[in-house]
């Protein structure tokens, strides 16, 4: 059953359990469900997933917007997975997809302004979350009652931990988008986007687990200021530790992929192997876990190698199709588990939501470092309408909701109704981002007059 939750589609932990579980011990094995019919099952839906996500593209937005869009349609209304299996699922499927983000970051693509992509990725997760948190708090708060934006009231701490899930840009959502458009802007202004949202996947993980750590400080008396230094500790030690593995492990994968793999067919097995053995290691010696993928991928994707079938490009050739497939499995099952009564009661109070962050939070923690920018205004102004949210926000939202019940201070009867107005607005916002912004940007683009044929070092525009 292990094997099942950590490789298979989502989708079919529930169909699969009638198969594997009558061959163990387990009590109270679930009905029996042929074979044949899972299969048909999931052939029907990953063939479904391929036509909407061709429907999508023809229609101007992201395909994985349509495959979010599938799996609520489709949703039986009550849940197919428990929590267990989805954290189990979720935490592979970041594992993989921040793994290929790595092998994708080229560092040699954003030679001379490195240290301001690491700023605009870093600085604005932290900067995004924080305005983000603070504006779902006051808008959601008793005093701010007479605004009537259809928020519930929501304490501090839940604002934060919806705010940590969406700081982040997503990868995978970007990348998707950024491939219609590529000849529409200069190449290092996408080499910049890309590097930003790769970098700002594992940033916005680890923070995540620090506004967690700080969420459930219990004694905001005397021994806050320990509390708070321990948590910070704790994320620094996180990071050290994650970006110490990473490195290391690295050194060991590139001596793997030049001694022991002969055979390009083999190159997926290995890909795999990484980032789940780079995961494990890392967690069980304190470290973050994604960090250290991230870090792995990172190093394997800018070394040499003897042989160039066999090569970092070679490993990103065989992952680009699971990667995809991973990242459709988490928007197609995020929709499946989703209940309608968490995005009817949340459509309100997400679209302000989406709003902000779109309009006032993201181009904040942008221009906020455009002193360190070597970009235009213009292309700058770009950069902050790419703030697409996709797969990470909704796979970090059940680990934040998972925590709500644990914070100090809420009252028991308000928990459930707080998970579910937080997975609802985090689907909101995602789907609203992915509709609008993925669909405008190639008009945004026009409208900016970018030039691709330019390399973004002229003087800055009036």
């Amino acid at each position: 059953m292990i094997l099942n939750t950590l490789i298979l589609p989502t989708a079919l932990m529930p169909l699969l359990g009638a198969v594997s579980e009558p061959l163990t011990n387990l009590p109270n094995p679930q009905p029996d469900i042929p074979l044949p019919l899972v299969m048909l099952v999931l052939g029907v839906i990953f063939a479904g997933t391929l036509a909407i996500s061709k429907f999508s593209l023809k229609i101007g937005i992201p395909a994985i917007l349509g495959v979010l869009l599938m799996g609520l349609a489709i949703n039986p209304g009550t849940p197919l997975i428990d929590a267990h299996d989805i954290e189990r699922i979720h935490i592979l499927s970041l594992c993989l997809l921040l793994f290929y983000a790595g092998l994708k970051t080229d560092i040699r693509s954003i030679r001379g302004f490195l240290g301001y992509g690491l700023t605009l990725a870093l600085g604005g997760v932290i900067v995004t979350t924080t305005l983000l948190g603070l504006f779902i708090w006051f808008v959601a708060s008793p005093t701010a009652s007479g605004i009537q934006l259809g928020f519930s009231q929501i304490p501090l701490a839940v604002g934060m931990l919806i705010a940590a899930c969406l700081g982040s840009t997503d990868a995978g959502a970007t990348l998707s988008v950024l491939r219609d458009v590529r000849h529409l802007v200069p190449a290092r202004l996408s080499a910049l986007v890309e590097f930003e949202s790769s970098v700002n996947d594992p940033t916005a993980i680890l923070f995540l687990g620090l506004v967690i750590g700080m969420a459930t400080i219990s004694n905001f008396g005397v021994e806050a200021g320990a509390s708070v230094m321990r948590e910070l500790e704790i994320f620094l030690q996180s990071i050290g530790s994650g970006l110490i593995c990473g490195l290391i492990l690295g050194y060991i994968w590139r001596y793997f992929l030049n001694n022991l793999v002969h055979e390009e067919s083999q190159l997926l097995m290995l890909g795999l192997a990484v980032a789940m053995c780079t995961y494990g290691v890392s967690s069980q010696l304190g470290g973050s876990g994604f960090i250290a993928v991230y870090v792995t991928g990172l190093f394997l994707g800018n070394n040499s190698y003897s042989n160039s079938n066999i090569s970092s490009k070679g490993l990103e050739t065989a992952l680009l199709p699971f990667n995809a497939m991973t990242e459709i499995i988490v928007f197609f099952c995020f929709g499946l588990i989703m209940r309608p009564s968490e995005v009817l009661s949340s459509i309100q109070s997400g679209l302000v939501i989406a709003i902000f962050l779109m309009f006032v939070a993201r181009p904040v923690s942008v221009f906020l470092f455009q002193g360190l920018s070597p970009f235009r205004l213009r292309e700058t102004l770009f950069v902050s309408w790419c703030g697409l949210r996709g797969a990470v926000p909704l796979a970090l939202t059940y680990q934040a909701v998972t925590m709500i019940s644990k914070l100090p201070g809420i009252d028991p009867v308000t928990i459930r109704p707080l998970i579910d107005n937080t997975i609802g607005i985090v689907f909101t916002v995602v789907m609203i981002s992915l509709l609008v912004q993925g669909f405008s940007l190639p008009y945004v683009c026009r409208w900016l007059k970018l030039d691709a044929g330019a390399n973004s070092e002229d003087p800055e525009l009036a």
